[in-house]
Order: structure tokens, then sequence, then C-alpha cells
């Protein structure tokens, strides 16, 4: 399956780029799913027909959903969200506001990916376009596959045997003073079975012949910075970007001298990104006179990214992380284009080396020939953090 996240900042036209690459797929053939995995949807908005949590057809090949994240919850959630329920309720909490406060922040993001690793182990559809939520959110998103890891490692499944060992000697004595049982084996391997498809779909979004982020942005400054940012940020995650859409430009036919002002400033923004996100291929849109709403309006804009081309290609192929090795030397080299060297912060502790660009950390397990290894210096060369493992050093 060929799986296309599309993301950006919050406005920049993502949901119509997704559901006008979904109706070329289908075009050609391709039995494609476009979902929309952002909490605020408006995929049904850019098709201009009713969606929900189901794929509805759209037209031959083409289907298209919008999550919802109370019914994942209840699909394979449903265990540990009554037991929370329960708990909340021995608090003094009344029924409505306990099972609303049993849905976690955050849980909409890790359904999001739950809901992608269904729909590849299924492998009803040969494309699968997500219209992801606005790019901060979108990193959370792909990062949750790392962050669950690292606390399933080292808290949860210890706490987990415990709680099942102590479960049959301690419920006598807890659920009277408590006014809650402790949680049973079927609530203690929920999390867990969610970590191991979490796992599993990590392999799918850092594989860059599968998966692809495109990234859609606009010829405005905030827009370009934040895009830069996540490019580098999903590199950090080892997820491949293989183009990027500039949405909105303003056609050269307007000549109204009230635009001239804007028209100067795009394409001061043009030549930004273009040579800012080198080599990766750039893709020009226009602002059209109407909004994209509809299918016909979608058709227009299909015609304008894609014209003949296969949207399934991989347009550019990234290579975010690798090993090179000199002799005795070995250097780690992570692909952070656009990042200076003094906003990165690097530490090792045990076989992990931990990476950490503003507000986004990675852990990454180091392969064997270095994990005993001590960073001996670092670069950045060509859009490549380069750290060096001198041998011979002393493991952490």
């Amino acid at each position: 399956m060929r799986v296309i996240l599309m993301t950006g900042k919050g406005g920049v036209g993502k949901t119509s780029v997704a559901a006008a690459t979904g109706l070329r797929c289908a075009e050609l053939g391709y039995k494609t799913l476009v979902l929309s995995t952002d909490p605020a949807h408006s995929l049904a908005d850019s098709f201009d027909l009713e969606l929900n949590h189901d794929p509805r057809l759209v037209r031959s090949n083409l289907w298209g959903a919008e999550l919802d994240a109370l019914r994942e919850l209840e699909d394979n959630w449903g265990a540990v969200k009554r037991y929370i329920t329960q708990v909340l309720q021995a608090r003094g909490l009344d029924g409505v506001q306990a099972e609303e406060l049993a849905i976690l922040p955050g849980m909409d993001e890790i359904f999001g990916l739950v809901r992608m690793k269904r729909h590849y182990d299924e492998n009803e559809y040969d494309v699968l376009i997500i219209d992801s939520a606005p790019t901060g959110t979108a990193l959370r998103l792909l990062s949750l596959p790392e962050v669950s890891g690292w606390y399933m490692r080292r808290f949860y499944k210890p706490l987990q045997q415990m709680s099942v060992a102590l479960r049959p000697l301690v419920e006598p004595l807890f659920k009277p003073i408590a006014g809650f049982s402790l949680p049973d084996k079927e609530v203690m391997e929920a999390p867990y079975e969610f970590y191991q498809q979490i796992e599993a779909l990590e392999k799918v979004l850092t594989d860059n012949a599968q998966t692809s982020v495109r990234l859609v942005t606009n010829p405005e400054k905030m827009v370009i910075k934040e895009s830069l940012r996540a490019h580098a940020y999903l590199s950090l995650y080892n997820v491949a970007t293989d183009l990027v859409i500039a949405n909105r430009i303003i056609p050269s036919e307007v000549t109204d001298p009230f635009f001239q002002r804007w028209k100067e400033n795009q394409q001061q923004y043009r030549e930004e990104i273009h040579e800012n996100f080198r080599p990766l291929p750039v893709k020009e849109v226009p602002l059209y006179s109407e909004e994209m709403c509809g299918l016909d309006a979608l058709e227009r804009l299909k015609e304008t990214l894609y014209a003949s081309e296969d949207p399934t290609q991989v347009y550019y192929k990234e290579s975010t992380i690798r090993v090179v090795q000199n002799q005795n030397q070995y250097s780690l080299e992570l692909y952070l284009p656009g990042v200076p060297k003094d906003h990165i912060q690097l530490s090792k502790t045990g076989d992990e080396l931990n990476v950490r660009i503003g507000n986004h950390r990675r852990n990454l397990v180091l392969p064997q020939a270095l994990a005993a290894l001590q960073p001996s210096g670092a670069k950045m060369e060509d859009d490549y953090l380069k750290i060096q493992f001198a041998a011979g050093a002393v493991r952490a």
C-alpha cells in the first residue's frame, strides 16, 4: 500500500490538495482512501458531501472518511475507558463528567495511527492518503511510536507484571477502601497491545519507498518558517518528505495595483521556497478565483497539480539517517535541513543518543557498532548533522 501524508500549517490548503490527489489516484485505477485525522475535519466540505467514520464511496475507486476518535475509543479502548470512568465515579464525579474525562488528551492522535495500521493490515486499498492535523499535531503523531516505546520499555511492562502478580492479594483490601477495583488483566494489556500496533506502524512510516510526507505551504514568511521546521523534525523521526506544494500563488494575469505588493512579496518567498527546500521538488498552485469546494473545483486543482503524472510515484527519495564507517571511526549522519548547529543538543545515555531540536526530542537506539562508543564531535555539513564516534571511547 502506498501511504501519502499531507501536512502543513493550518489553513494552507492541505485538505484540498489531499482530496485532489485522491481524485487523480482513483482516475488512474488505484483503489484510494482519503482519510482525515484532523480533529477539525474539513474533508467532507472539500468533497461537498457527507462523510463519517466509515469509508464512503465518493466516485469510482475513491473513498473518503473522517476519523471519529470517540468511535475508535469505544472499539479499541473500551475496557480502559470503562475502568477510568469507574475510578472517577468513585472519586465523586457524575456519569457524564466521568465519561468525558476518561478520554485522555492526545487520544485522537493515537487513534489516527491505529486507524492507519488497520487499513494497512487489511490491504483493501492501493493508496491511503492522510489529510493530517496541522503541522505541530502531526509531528506529535509521528513521534508517538518512539515516545510510547520509551515508556513501555522503562515503566509500563514492569508495572504490568507487578499488577498482575499482586492483584489477587491486594484486591480484597483495596476495593472496600478505595471504592473501585484494581485494573484487571484486560485493562492492563490494552495499552501494550496499542503500543505493539504503533510500533509495527513505525516500520511503515519510516519506509521511504512506501510512505512519503508532502508539505503544503504558502508564500508567506511564517508559513515557510513552520514548513522548514516541519521538514527538519520529520527527518529527525526518519520520515521522508518527497514533495513541497506551494499553494495560492497570485497569477501573473492579475494586474490590479492592489495586489502588486502582494505579488512582489510572493515572488521573493517563492524563490526562498525553491532555495530552502532544495533538492526537494516544488510544485506551485495558483490562487483560484473560486474556493476549492466540490468535485468540479477539485478536478481543476488535480489537473494543475499532476496533469498526466502519477501521484503515487516517489518524487524524491530522502536518506534521513545513515551510518558511515571510515577505517576505525564511525559517523552517524542525520538529515536536518535548515537547522543551525547551535539549535541542536546532543547527549548519550547507555545505547541511546538523545537529539533535541527546540521542543522536539528523539531517542535514537544506536547500532551495536556505535553503542559502545562516545561521540567525539559533531558538525553540520550539506544539511546533515554528522556525529563522529571515536574508536576506543569508553561506554557511558
